[in-house]
């Protein structure tokens, strides 16, 4: 009864929150705070509501109980942990969105922003809960539709229209997939209910079988930004308000992962170890060409959006190992890479949405998403860079920050291979595991690049140069998750149980994946793998902060100080110091068969031998946009051109087309009858 109360509360919140932005929409500041902290208290609830489930049992709520097709809410496990996420990031983005949204005051329409943003939350919420498929692709469709008309927020900039453009085709090339998908359960359950889908998963023939999880692979695979279905991302993440990136990062794109695994493991038994083949090799090429373009880009949020895509590719090297365990009958190493999954699925939503929140708070204070434009922001806004830093080192896996956890969980699935009896099994995992810690290499380097050109150094424009600090509330927001990541890192022991418990659920193991030990240590069966201590991670880093602090102190009489990254010259300018494009030129030189730079040089002669001014350009090549997007968008707009040779604009026309069409029909009515 309680999850009940708590499950219509959380629903209630959002559409308070909702109703409320739309009653006092001529009042920014009232708007704002009653809708955003509306969304805050349903954030709670979900948060409790989880909590419930995931310690206790299936919860289900049946809308027309009687009446077909039953529509209704099935959450169990599975679907509790998505919901936990989900809240987690809306209670922190909320927070923040209530100092981040004075932006838009008396420029914008804020109830507007408002009522987008409790909808688009409340949609996130059902899709996770639908247990029909009509009924989840209502409020799919409802969440594709709010996140496009978030996305165009800002819609008077042509960039922004183009971004969402993309955005709403690309989504609906992926619905289209997974209606492909659905209706195929449908033939064989003769129901839309995700029962039956799950009934029928077990008596498909393996065609269908194989079918069903290729097109919701690519359908949900498009949401969730895998390559090649990723080329909305990189625009609509940057063309989004702030905190509306940190939730489509965060977590909208995980509502697909939900779908994914929910499908190959909960309707299709993951019976198929060539599913998770695909799901490896895609989620590895997805990692590192995430990050190689992330590395190169010089706008925060389109960096941080190739991220995500690194990011989601790193889940899925998880997914895809862990099928292909459970394919080869080894449910508890399957469970070990599903739970490294989740574990990163949950830290990607954390330090993602702390570092999107941080893109938006240098935004608010400096007008500008250029990192060429930035730098010394460390001396006005250092609250934010202290937060920000703690994103950057839990994205870059350092020890003993959370996302250090999760990707060393994963390594350690990949690792598992001398169990297996397959040779083809041990070269996939081992070549995605060599792939994996390239990306890690380089998403340390990229986010030492972004910390470094952002927050070091002397400012590069007016812009940096007047920072201030941000607000209060969007400082506690970025804290909250900033707290998440030291924790998420420190104490896994306290995580993992709950994750094992989640695994288990529908990969059919319990509490034997991992043991933990004294001072934090946690270990893989000693058969399977080796044992780890984040709290000692910890002393030992502190240990080694404090020796170099104490050699500093000793000699520091005799020891000149000239400005930060002066190269030892007292009087040091902007001009003097590494620009991003410099910085992250040898990267660019080593794959330049996949950037494929262009570059353009503009000198101007002030004589015949002096310079008077010199512009250098570069840019590289978005490879799939340009070899397999723009071929297919020029071919569908030659064919539009050819066909217009139809539309005369005539009425006549038109009618003798129809009576044309007739004749035809009715011959063929008469050939069938006789």
């Amino acid at each position: 009864m309680l999850d009940n109360y708590l499950f219509i509360g959380l629903i209630v919140f959002y559409l308070l929150g909702a109703l409320s932005a739309l009653i006092f929409n001529k009042k920014d500041t009232l708007c704002s705070y009653i809708s955003l902290l509306s969304a805050s208290a349903g954030a709670l609830s979900g948060l409790i509501f989880s909590l419930s489930v995931i310690f206790g049992d299936t919860f289900q709520f049946i809308l027309n109980e009687g009446q077909l097709p039953e529509f209704g809410f099935f959450i169990n496990k599975l679907s509790a942990f998505f919901i936990f996420v989900i809240s987690i990031s809306v209670f922190a983005v909320s927070i923040f969105s209530t100092g981040y949204v004075k932006e838009y005051f008396g420029k914008k329409n804020i109830g507007y922003l408002c009522f987008l943003y409790n909808i688009f939350i409340l949609s996130m919420i059902l899709v996770i809960s639908a247990n029909n498929a009509i009924m989840f692709l209502i409020v799919w469709e409802l969440m594709s539709v709010i996140s496009f008309f978030l996305v165009v927020y800002e819609h008077e900039k042509i960039e922004t229209r183009k971004a969402g453009f993309i955005y709403i085709v690309m989504t609906h090339i992926g619905t289209g997939f997974i209606i492909l998908s659905f209706l195929i359960f449908a033939g064989a359950s003769g129901s839309f209910s995700f029962e039956t889908f799950r009934a029928a998963g077990s008596t498909m023939t393996p065609f269908l079988k194989d079918i069903v999880f290729l097109f919701a692979f690519i359908g949900f695979g498009t949401k969730a930004g895998i390559v090649p279905f990723h080329i909305w991302l990189p625009y609509a993440h940057p063309a989004a308000p702030g905190n509306i990136s940190a939730l489509m990062s965060g977590v909208m794109i995980k509502t697909a992962i939900f779908m994914l695994i929910r499908i190959s493991f909960d309707f299709l038994g993951a019976s198929q170890s060539w599913w998770g083949y695909i799901v490896l090799t895609i989620g590895t090429i997805s990692a590192i060409l995430g990050i190689l373009y992330a590395v190169v880009e010089p706008d925060i949020k389109r960096m941080l959006a190739f991220s995500s895509i690194e990011n989601i590719g790193i889940i899925l090297i998880g997914l895809g190992a862990s099928m292909i365990f459970l394919a080869g009958e080894k449910p508890i190493l399957s469970a070990i890479a599903m739970i490294a999954a989740l574990y990163h699925l949950l830290n990607h939503s954390v330090f993602k949405g702390l570092l999107f929140m941080g893109a938006g708070s240098i935004l608010y204070s400096t007008h500008t998403k250029n990192i060429e434009k930035l730098g010394g922001l460390i001396r006005r806004m250092p609250l934010s860079s202290i937060l920000i830093l703690i994103g950057v080192l839990s994205i870059s896996a350092m020890p003993p920050f959370s996302g250090f956890v999760s990707e060393w969980l994963t390594f350690q699935s990949l690792l598992l291979t001398f169990n297996l009896d397959s040779n083809f099994t041990i070269i996939m995992l081992s070549v995605s595991a060599a792939f994996l810690a390239l990306t890690g290499a380089l998403a340390a380097y990229c986010f030492l690049k972004f910390f470094g050109m952002v927050f070091l150094a002397l400012p590069r424009s007016e812009n940096a140069q007047h920072a201030k600090e941000v607000n209060i509330p969007m400082l506690a927001g970025m804290g909250f998750f900033a707290l998440l990541s030291i924790m998420l890192g420190i104490l896994p022991a306290f995580v993992l149980p709950v994750l094992d418990r989640i695994a288990s659920s529908f990969i059919g193991t319990g509490g034997q994946s991992f043991s933990f030990g004294a001072l934090g240590t946690i270990s893989i069966p000693s058969s399977f793998g080796v044992a780890i201590s984040t709290p000692g991670l910890l002393a030992i880093l502190l240990i080694l902060m404090f020796i170099p602090a104490i050699i500093l102190f000793i000699n520091k009489r005799n020891m000149p100080i000239y400005e930060t990254w002066g190269c030892g010259q007292p009087f040091s300018t902007a001009r003097n110091e590494y620009s991003a494009t410099a910085f992250s030129k040898p990267v660019q030189m080593w794959f330049k068969g996949l950037y494929r730079p262009a570059r353009e040089m503009e000198v101007t002669y002030s004589s015949r031998y002096l310079k008077e001014s010199f512009k250098f350009k570069s840019g590289i090549v978005q490879l799939f946009e340009e070899n397999l997007y723009i071929p297919v968008a020029d071919f569908v707009m030659a064919m539009s051109r050819k066909a217009k040779v139809i539309q005369t604009g005539s009425i006549h026309a038109y009618l003798g087309y129809i009576f044309g069409i007739l004749v035809i029909l009715f011959m063929f009515v008469i050939a069938g009858g006789s």
